[in-house]
C-alpha cells in the first residue's frame, strides 16, 4: 500500500501527474487544489497517496495536504461516490469551503460544484456532516463567515470570475484575498483587486 510519494515531478497535466522516484514513474490522479500547488516539471514533489485498489485495477491518487486525503477518504465512503466523483468535489471547491457547506448544510453551495446534482449534494452534506472528525470546523477556520463583505457579495464576485474562466479554487482564494485588501466593499472595487490578486497568480 503505498501512503506517500517523495520524488521529480515528471509531468503535469491539471487531473494528473507522473512523479520520478528512483527512476520509476508513479502516474496519480490529483484534484485541482493539489494541482495548483504543484511547481513546474522537474522540481521535488512530496504527495499524500490513497491506493485504490479494485479487482482489474490499481489507482494512485494524491494530495497537497493531509486533509485533502482525509476529506476524499471520507467522501469515497459515501454510497455512490467514486473516487473520480471525490476528486471533481476537491476540484470544485476549496476544503474549507465544503467543510463550512456541509457543516451549514449548504446543499445550494454544493450544488454548485460541477457534477454535483442535488441527489449527491444532500447526501454529502447528511453522510459528511457524520464522517468528518471533531474540532474539524475550528481547524479549517470554518466558522460562520464575517459579515464586513457580505455571503452575497462574496457570491458575486466569484460568479464573475467563473464567467471570466478562472477555476473555481484560483478565484475563491482570489476573492478571499480581494475581501481582506480592498479598500472599498463595492462590487467594482473588490472584482479589480481580485483580478489583480490573479495577476500575481
Amino acid at each position: 500500500m503505498i501512503a506517500r510519494l517523495h520524488g521529480r515531478l515528471a509531468e503535469k497535466e491539471p487531473n494528473r501527474v507522473i512523479v520520478d522516484v528512483g527512476g520509476v514513474g508513479y502516474d496519480v490522479a490529483v484534484p485541482l487544489s493539489t494541482y495548483y500547488t504543484l511547481g513546474e516539471p522537474g522540481s521535488d514533489v512530496a504527495l499524500r497517496v490513497h491506493t485504490h485498489v479494485r479487482e482489474d485495477t490499481l489507482a494512485l491518487y494524491g494530495f497537497s495536504t493531509g486533509l485533502e486525503l482525509l476529506i476524499f477518504e471520507r467522501l469515497i465512503g459515501i454510497s455512490g461516490i467514486g473516487p473520480k466523483l471525490a476528486l471533481a468535489v476537491l476540484s470544485g471547491i476549496d476544503v474549507g469551503d465544503l467543510v463550512r457547506a456541509v457543516h451549514a448544510s449548504d446543499v445550494g453551495r454544493l450544488t454548485a460544484i460541477p457534477g454535483i446534482g442535488r441527489k449527491t449534494a444532500e447526501r454529502i452534506g447528511l453522510e459528511l456532516k457524520d464522517k468528518l472528525p471533531k474540532g474539524l470546523i475550528e481547524e479549517t477556520g470554518a466558522a460562520p463567515e464575517p459579515g464586513a463583505a457580505g455571503s452575497e457579495l462574496r457570491r458575486d464576485l466569484l460568479s464573475a470570475l467563473l464567467n471570466l474562466g478562472y477555476h473555481r479554487p484560483l478565484a475563491e482564494r482570489a476573492v478571499e484575498a480581494a475581501l481582506a485588501r480592498a479598500e472599498s466593499p463595492a462590487f467594482e472595487t473588490v472584482l479589480k483587486q481580485a483580478l489583480r490578486e490573479l495577476a500575481r497568480g
